[in-house]
């Protein structure tokens, strides 16, 4: 490992969890990701806040991708969903600036070609929800319903069976999102991406977590994004 302190570490650690989960599809397969790079040795080539996020994307072989290729999910989800600048991804991905910004370019304008599907959103918070549709219907998709509480989200999960849903954490007086998903997926498999202005609270490692969270707020791309990945699998490790 390079000479990223413990302290420093701990601050990105959150954070690449969830790129890793993000990028792979799933939680098991994302952590197993970040363990991999930390028992590899971390690259010295890059700042030390860079460091995890380059060890766990140098790991991911690059592929083609049926419409983005793995380097452009990178991309995609480094700059979109943490917020780091274009220069910054490149250097953590280990790609020149030049060709950076015409893979980025690139893969935004394939995400506008990807098929939509229906999503459900559980949001509990009126003008919100509303936002939140109007963000997903400009990403192309169609929203089919939206629950305000966790036993509305349930039924409607089981009457509508939408391609993916999009949830609150803390519904109020409604419930609980997480303990609504779980329900939900105790009786369909249906790809989930949680909303939250404390993700580092679900990456805990202290209770089931989620394989997607986006911080609040977010921009239509980091949604857009989110939406391929949990809708298309992540990208294969083998």
């Amino acid at each position: 490992m390079n000479a990223v302190t413990q302290g420093e570490l701990l601050r990105t650690l959150p954070f690449a969890r969830r790129y890793a989960r993000a990028l792979t599809g799933g939680q098991a397969r994302g952590d197993a990701l970040v363990a991999q790079a930390l028992r590899a040795g971390l690259p010295s080539d890059v700042p030390v806040e860079l460091a995890l996020f380059a060890g766990v994307s140098r790991l991911v072989p690059d592929s083609s991708g049926e419409h983005i290729s793995a380097k452009q999910r990178q991309l995609l989800l480094l700059t979109a969903l943490e917020d780091l600048s274009l220069t910054d991804a490149a250097r953590a991905i280990g790609t020149p600036l030049p060709q950076a910004r015409q893979m980025l370019e690139a893969a935004r304008d394939a995400l506008r070609a990807v098929a939509a599907t229906d999503i459900m959103v559980i949001e509990d918070e009126p003008i919100i929800a509303m936002d939140l549709r109007q963000l997903v219907e400009a990403c192309g998709h169609n929203v089919v319903g939206i629950a305000t509480g966790e036993a509305e989200a349930v039924a409607m999960a089981r009457a509508l069976k939408p391609g993916l849903i999009l949830a609150d954490v803390n519904l109020g007086p409604g419930g609980d999102g997480i303990s609504a998903v779980q329900r939900i997926l105790q009786e369909q498999d249906t790809p989930v991406i949680f909303v939250t202005a404390y993700p580092e609270r679900l990456l805990t490692a202290d209770r089931l977590e989620p394989a997607f969270i986006i911080s609040k707020p977010f921009e239509p791309m980091a949604l857009a994004i989110a939406t391929y990945q949990a809708v298309s699998g992540g990208i294969p490790l083998d």
